[in-house]
């Protein structure tokens, strides 16, 4: 039974051999030139990957408002809250246009790095509430590496 592919191996080649490996690679080299990966975003993947730590735990996000919460009518801005689990150590944190608010549960001391790439910003440090505010909220991917004691948690990267 002929197919298409079968008429146009025929038609186009004419008995000659058809490489799919050498086929693929012109089409990722010409991929790589007409539509090439963007700098920033390269650099973005290259940092994430670089600044993952072997030994910390990830964090799991339980609650993210824009999913799991029924939207308040009339509401404009409202903030974004998002709750991420690891173990027993429970980090919750309100995204607002002006800043980054955050609680480590159970209340302890800590330092909670804003992950966006390759520049991290200030460690945020925690009260004795285990509560935390940065001045301006992130832009763009972001994740949050918690810092206590001896241990290291990472929450998944999103967006907001």
């Amino acid at each position: 039974m002929n197919t298409v592919n079968d008429e146009f191996d025929e038609e186009a080649h004419d008995g000659e051999e058809f490489d799919v490996d050498l086929l693929e690679e012109e089409l990722r080299r010409a991929a790589s030139i007409l539509d090439p990966v963007p700098a920033q975003l390269r650099e973005m993947a290259v940092a994430a990957y670089a600044l993952h730590d072997l030994d910390a735990r990830i964090a799991e996000l339980t609650f993210d408002s824009v999913v799991d919460a029924i939207p308040v009518r009339g509401a404009v801005d409202a903030p974004r809250m998002l709750t991420f689990r690891a173990g027993e150590v429970t980090v919750d944190v309100e995204v607002t246009g002006q800043e980054l608010l955050g609680q480590v549960l159970p209340p302890q001391q800590a330092l909670i790095e804003v992950l966006t790439g390759p520049q991290t910003a200030a460690p945020l440090v925690t009260d004795d509430m285990g509560r935390f505010t940065g001045d301006a909220p992130p832009v763009g991917p972001f994740a949050l590496r918690l810092r206590a004691g001896g241990d290291v948690v990472v929450t998944e990267w999103l967006r907001v």
